[in-house]
Order: C-alpha cells, then structure tokens, then sequence
C-alpha cells in the first residue's frame, strides 16, 4: 500500500496538475460534464440512482474531510498527503450533481416558465470552473452543498416512493433541510477552526434564506415538475393510432430549426381540427394525471385567456414517455400556446403555435412521424 501511495505521488498526473495547478478546476469540471453526459440516462434507471446517491454521499464525506483538516485531524495519516486534493474533489461532485440536474431539466421540450430556475443550475455547473478559492469560504461551500442537496432529494424521493405531488416536494425540501442542518452542526462541533470562521446563526440563517427561496420557485411555478420530463411536444394537423404507435401528421419547420419539430405558422382549414400531441416522461411506476391548457391570446386585452383544460392520465415507466393528445375545432386566428401541466398546476412544458386562417394557403413540408 505504501509503495502504491508513494507511486500516485510521483506520478505523471500528479505532475501534470502540479503544473497546470490554474487549470484544474476547468479541468475536473469538463471531464465530470462529459461522463454525465454519456453515461447518464433516465432518473429512474438503476445505474443514475446508483451513481447520483455516490456523488451526494462521498461529497458529504470529502466535505467534513475537507473541514477537518485545517485542526490537524489527518496529520499523520494518508489523508494528509492529498488534503491538496481535497476542493479539487469537492468540485468535482458539485459539478457531476449539477450537470447531472441540467441534463434532466433539458430534457423537458420547454423551458419558458422555468428558465430562471434552470438559470441558477447552469450558473452553478459554469461557476464550479471558478471555485477553487471559495471553496475555502465555508458559508459559500455549505451553501451550495444545500442547494444541491435540496435538489437532489426532491429528484429522488418521488422516484423511491412512487408518488409525485405537493406534498412530496415539501417533505423532500424538510428531508434536506434537516439533513443538511444536522451535517453543518456536526462539523461545527468537531471543528475548532470551523467554529472560528463561521458563525452558527448566520450559517443557519442561510440555508433557512436559501430553503424558503427555493419553495418560493416551486410554488410560482419557477420549478418544473422533476423528475418529470416532456419528451415531445408537437401541434399537428391529424393523430392517429395505429398498431400501437401515434402516428402524427404536422408541418415541419426548415431544416436549420433543430430544436423544434412542427413548424410555428399552423395553417387552419376551417372546420378541422388542431392537435397537440405530446410524450411525457415519468418515472416507472408514477401514475399522474395531466392537463393541456390552451390558451389564445387576446391582442385588444393584451392578455393570454384560457380557453380549455383537457386532462388525462399517464403512467410511468416508457423510455420516450408516455403518449397522447388533445385536440380542439373552431379555433380562432392568432397566437396560441398549450401549457402541458400537472393537476397541482405545474408547468411540465409549453407548445407555442400561431394559428393562420387563410383558404388560399395549404398546409406545407407535411410529414407523418411514428411515436
């Protein structure tokens, strides 16, 4: 074991970060990304929940590592050797758990209603390049070990328990709160130099800031519905079902808009009838119940109105999400959207289309897609 230590020591890649010591951080980030990136699935797979409760545990551990070592609790021990080490790791687990959150989150086919919460994720995934010197700050490092523990468990209890509501998100939120709190006491407590950089009240006061902000997000509707995921989101001219597949007829948009299936101009035909059709991912086992809200916006009012909810039911379980649609005749012209929600109205994602009334126009660039 000695002779292995004394190898990582003198090793190329101990060497390398030596003298590339500025660009670790960046380093260790990309690299955590890219892994996230190609290995990770759905949150619901075996290996994700494996993997994502890894990255919380052992940041947890490399945390209180990391406190102690300024008492002198690893003198003369192997973790000495690599207390160096120790922010560079801790940046790694922040960076794998927030880029493994925006992967999920960019998994949802729109983002409006809660861009500013995905915001703060891609600003912390960003920020990890540059926390090598805060990392120090205890206030800075428990605060964002809170953030992402709060994140974390609300991903993973509804997976756990099978359920997905309200109530679930709110004892998620306690779960971590608690946690986290009794973690930050415990170092406190067997941390002389912790106790002398950082004042308990404050700390605390904090994360209660950091905790309450958070259900702000969620109960203005700032916070998608996780793990919950829109897959598809199309406004079609026909849906049918065939064989156990949707097949979905709508204009496709140029070649160059590659984030969009359907194309935002809808040719209306009186008397037809305008579909949405849409795919939502839910963890196996999750039975909920979801609405399309139409909505059509009043240009004298300057106002979006609710013209419908048409609700039904899906089950979890389906790799590309479960299917279908709602469908509305006699539409009028302008701009529509249809807000994909869930019975506590929360904003899964948003179809936004512009309705076209025209007999001399015909739908154009129609293709039929099997989902």
């Amino acid at each position: 074991m000695k002779r292995t230590l004394v190898k990582l020591r003198n090793s190329n890649f101990r060497k390398y970060l030596q003298k590339h010591q500025k660009h670790a951080p960046l380093i260790f980030f990309t690299g955590g990304f890219i892994f996230d990136s190609l290995t990770l699935g759905r949150i619901d797979r075996l290996y994700d929940l494996i993997l994502l409760s890894l990255y919380m545990t052992l940041l947890t551990v490399t945390i209180y590592i990391y406190n102690l070592a300024d008492d002198g609790k690893w003198k003369n021990t192997f973790l000495e050797r690599y207390e160096g080490y120790f922010p560079l790791v801790i940046q790694f687990f922040f960076g794998g758990l927030s880029s493994a959150f925006v992967l999920y989150f960019l998994r949802s086919v729109s983002l409006s209603k809660t861009i500013s919460f995905f915001i703060i994720l891609v600003a912390l995934l960003i920020a990890n390049e540059f926390l090598k010197k805060r990392i120090s700050n205890k206030y800075f490092q428990f605060s964002v070990y809170f953030f992402v523990s709060f994140t974390f468990f609300t991903f993973i209890t509804p997976v756990f328990i099978k359920v997905m509501n309200t109530s679930v998100f709110i004892f998620s939120g306690l779960v971590s709160l608690v946690l986290t709190l009794m973690f930050i006491l415990f170092i406190y407590k067997k941390s002389p130099s912790t106790r002398a950089e950082i004042q308990k009240r404050k700390i605390i006061g904090i994360v209660f800031i950091i905790y309450v902000s958070i259900n702000l997000f969620y109960f203005f509707n700032l916070i998608p519905p996780v793990p919950l995921a829109l897959e598809n989101g199309i406004v079609a001219h026909n849906v049918q079902v065939e064989d156990h597949n949707y097949v979905v007829t709508y204009e496709s948009d140029e070649w160059y808009v590659f984030w969009r299936e359907h194309r935002l101009k809808f040719i209306y035909v009186p008397g037809d009838e305008v579909y949405v059709f849409t795919s939502i991912f839910a963890p196996t086992d999750i039975d909920k119940s979801i609405f399309h809200r139409w909505k059509w916006h009043n240009d004298t009012t300057n106002k979006w109105e609710v013209v419908e909810d048409i609700g039904y039911d899906i089950t979890g379980g389906r790799n590309a999400g479960y299917r279908g649609y709602t469908f509305k005749n006699n539409a009028i012209q302008g701009l529509w959207k249809v807000e994909v929600i869930t019975e506590e109205e929360l904003i899964i994602g948003v179809i936004d289309f512009e309705i076209i009334v025209n007999n001399s126009l015909h739908p154009i660039k129609l293709v039929n897609k099997k989902f």
